[in-house]
Protein backbone atom coordinates (compact mmCIF):
# COMPACT_ATOMS: atom_id res chain seq x y z
CA UNK A 1 0.00 0.00 0.00
CA UNK A 2 1.12 3.16 -0.91
CA UNK A 3 1.73 5.91 1.92
CA UNK A 4 1.13 9.67 2.07
CA UNK A 5 4.82 10.57 2.23
CA UNK A 6 5.47 7.84 -0.79
CA UNK A 7 3.73 9.52 -3.17
CA UNK A 8 5.08 12.97 -1.75
CA UNK A 9 8.89 10.67 -2.14
CA UNK A 10 8.45 8.45 -4.55
CA UNK A 11 11.13 5.76 -5.07
CA UNK A 12 13.50 7.13 -7.40
CA UNK A 13 13.11 10.36 -5.53
CA UNK A 14 14.34 9.00 -2.73
CA UNK A 15 17.15 7.08 -3.97
CA UNK A 16 18.46 10.21 -5.40
CA UNK A 17 18.01 12.27 -2.18
CA UNK A 18 19.86 9.20 -0.21
CA UNK A 19 23.07 9.99 -2.47
CA UNK A 20 23.45 13.41 -1.55
CA UNK A 21 22.03 13.44 2.30
CA UNK A 22 24.89 13.81 4.98
CA UNK A 23 25.00 11.02 7.28
CA UNK A 24 23.08 10.87 10.55
CA UNK A 25 25.13 12.71 13.24
CA UNK A 26 25.58 9.64 16.13
CA UNK A 27 25.10 10.94 19.85
CA UNK A 28 28.77 9.57 21.67
CA UNK A 29 26.95 9.25 24.92
CA UNK A 30 24.09 6.96 23.23
CA UNK A 31 20.85 7.23 24.74
CA UNK A 32 18.12 9.86 23.81
CA UNK A 33 15.46 9.88 21.13
CA UNK A 34 15.46 7.78 18.09
CA UNK A 35 15.68 10.71 15.36
CA UNK A 36 12.40 10.86 12.83
CA UNK A 37 12.60 9.20 9.61
CA UNK A 38 14.64 11.09 6.86
CA UNK A 39 11.95 9.95 4.12
CA UNK A 40 9.03 11.89 6.62
CA UNK A 41 10.85 14.25 7.13
CA UNK A 42 11.83 15.16 3.32
CA UNK A 43 8.08 14.42 2.56
CA UNK A 44 6.88 16.91 5.42
CA UNK A 45 9.86 19.40 3.39
CA UNK A 46 7.94 18.92 0.10
CA UNK A 47 4.61 19.46 1.51
CA UNK A 48 5.28 22.97 2.85
CA UNK A 49 7.13 23.38 -0.28
CA UNK A 50 4.36 22.17 -2.80
CA UNK A 51 1.39 23.07 -0.32
CA UNK A 52 2.90 26.45 0.89
CA UNK A 53 1.60 26.10 4.31
CA UNK A 54 3.59 27.34 6.73
CA UNK A 55 6.10 25.10 9.00
CA UNK A 56 3.81 25.56 11.64
CA UNK A 57 0.98 24.36 10.32
CA UNK A 58 2.35 20.97 9.30
CA UNK A 59 -0.24 18.09 9.90
CA UNK A 60 0.71 15.31 12.37
CA UNK A 61 0.98 12.74 9.87
CA UNK A 62 4.04 12.96 8.85
CA UNK A 63 5.25 12.01 12.62
CA UNK A 64 7.74 15.13 13.72
CA UNK A 65 7.31 18.42 15.12
CA UNK A 66 7.19 21.16 12.72
CA UNK A 67 10.50 22.27 14.83
CA UNK A 68 12.25 19.14 14.01
CA UNK A 69 11.08 19.11 10.05
CA UNK A 70 12.38 22.57 9.87
CA UNK A 71 15.47 22.40 11.76
CA UNK A 72 16.51 19.18 9.32
CA UNK A 73 15.75 21.60 6.28
CA UNK A 74 18.35 24.35 7.83
CA UNK A 75 20.76 21.69 8.60
CA UNK A 76 20.16 20.27 4.58
CA UNK A 77 20.23 23.48 3.63
CA UNK A 78 23.61 24.14 5.03
CA UNK A 79 25.08 21.58 4.15
CA UNK A 80 23.85 22.26 0.25
CA UNK A 81 21.83 18.82 0.05
CA UNK A 82 19.61 21.16 -2.21
CA UNK A 83 21.51 22.02 -4.75
CA UNK A 84 23.60 18.74 -5.02
CA UNK A 85 20.13 16.49 -5.29
CA UNK A 86 19.04 19.25 -8.26
CA UNK A 87 22.30 18.53 -10.14
CA UNK A 88 22.34 14.70 -9.52
CA UNK A 89 18.43 15.14 -11.38
CA UNK A 90 19.65 16.97 -13.87
CA UNK A 91 22.48 14.52 -14.77
CA UNK A 92 20.47 11.60 -14.60
CA UNK A 93 17.95 13.61 -16.76
CA UNK A 94 20.01 14.66 -18.89
CA UNK A 95 21.04 10.67 -19.18
CA UNK A 96 17.79 9.77 -20.42
CA UNK A 97 17.51 12.38 -22.76
CA UNK A 98 14.74 13.67 -21.05
CA UNK A 99 15.61 17.17 -20.81
CA UNK A 100 14.33 19.51 -23.61
CA UNK A 101 17.54 22.37 -23.43
CA UNK A 102 15.70 24.55 -26.42
CA UNK A 103 13.15 25.64 -23.49
CA UNK A 104 16.09 26.42 -21.46
CA UNK A 105 16.67 30.26 -20.22
CA UNK A 106 19.55 32.12 -18.92
CA UNK A 107 19.60 34.96 -16.92
CA UNK A 108 22.02 36.90 -16.38
CA UNK A 109 22.52 40.75 -14.52
CA UNK A 110 25.31 43.32 -15.53
CA UNK A 111 25.93 45.52 -12.94
CA UNK A 112 28.13 49.01 -13.98
CA UNK A 113 31.10 49.59 -12.31
CA UNK A 114 31.34 52.97 -10.64
CA UNK A 115 34.57 55.30 -10.99
CA UNK A 116 35.88 53.08 -13.37
CA UNK A 117 36.50 50.33 -11.11
CA UNK A 118 37.08 46.84 -12.94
Amino acid sequence: MTTFADRLVPDELWELFQRVVPASPTRPQGGGRRRADDRLILAAIVFVATTGCTWRQLPPIFGASWQTVHRRFAEWSAARVWAKLYRIMLDELGARGELDWSRCAIDSVSVRAAKGGT
